[in-house]
């Protein structure tokens, strides 16, 4: 049937595999050991990236056509769901980027959003701030509920953490954004507030884009009991994951943290930006203090100095 000798058969059986065999399940064990850190989540681009840092050294090619074969793949971002409305009395506020995501430093422009994250006993709302420079995200906070303290608590993290000089926060119109609240905090703390036409997703895509890269790799994939759940899961994806290790198609396969570290040294240098937790020290908030703790203590050093310059 097989058209072969008996003995050509058996001299096959006992052949030691060839050099190119060996070297395709060393390189099958080094994708699957980098698929398994991902989580799961990587397809062959960005595990070829990881292993041109540690080998062992293959065309995306063949990394492609080894994953194939072993039927590895991926998780790919599907469509994100729109969790804010417009304001019925919002404030005029420009658009200042006008699809324009593009930075030549860190801290020259940030966008922002929110989306929800569901559990069993309801459901837990993210809000994130994002320097569109090095996709990394500066701040975030969840709570269970949609009101203007979520998106005053992400932003205030972000003060704390990077201390910009004047930086544009760009976002959508919903009405967490347009409040008096937020428009306060950011005449205060220096901040240049943008946002996009109503309805449309271009207008805020890179936001939009981490939050879809969100429920594809951890949302889509877990299901949370509690809202405490899901939050100990988000922290563990954005601070020991997407910021740190992740690599981003558009830094050149570099992690967040890595493309600040090469292109940005003295952010190794800024306590906040380097590890996690993370807090920007002054005379209200010491290294022991919680990045939210640092940002509460940071707004109230800025309203005593301009307390001090009305007086």
């Amino acid at each position: 049937v097989l058209e072969v000798s008996r003995s050509g058969y058996y001299a096959w059986l006992k052949r030691e595999p060839s050099t190119r065999a060996r070297a395709n399940a060393a390189l099958l064990k080094a994708i699957e050991e980098v698929h398994a850190e991902s989580d799961k989540t990587y397809g062959a681009p960005r595990i070829h990236a990881e292993l041109k840092d540690r080998g062992p050294q293959a065309s995306l090619n063949r990394v492609a056509r080894v994953m194939k074969e072993a039927e590895i793949q991926g998780v790919s971002p599907r469509k994100w769901t729109r969790t804010t409305l417009r304001g019925k009395s919002m404030r005029p506020v420009p658009d200042l980027v006008d699809r324009d995501f593009t930075a030549t430093g860190p801290d020259q422009l940030w966008v922002a959003d929110i989306t929800y994250i569901p559990t069993w006993a309801g459901f837990l709302f993210l809000a994130i701030v994002l320097d569109v420079w090095s996709r990394r995200v500066v701040g975030w906070a969840m709570a269970t509920h949609l009101r203007t303290e979520l998106v005053l608590d992400a932003l205030d993290m972000a003060l704390a953490r990077r201390r910009p000089q004047e930086v544009i926060h760009h976002s959508d119109q919903g009405c967490q954004y347009t409040s008096l609240a937020f428009g306060r905090r950011c005449e205060l703390m220096g901040v240049l507030p943008s946002m996009g036409s109503v309805g449309d997703a271009y207008d805020n895509a890179m936001a939009e884009s981490f939050f879809g890269t969100l429920e594809c790799e951890l949302l889509d994939r877990y299901s949370f009991r509690t809202p405490a759940e899901a939050r100990q899961a988000v922290f563990r994806y954005i601070e020991g994951w997407y910021n740190p290790r992740r690599r981003h198609s558009s830094l050149h396969y570099l992690s967040p943290a890595k493309f600040e570290a090469k292109h940005w040294p003295e952010s190794e240098r800024i306590p906040g930006l380097a590890d996690f937790p993370a807090v920007a020290e002054g005379p209200l908030a010491g290294p022991s203090s919680t990045p939210l703790q640092a940002a509460e203590a940071l707004l109230t050093q800025r309203r005593e100095e301009e307390q001090i310059r009305l007086t």
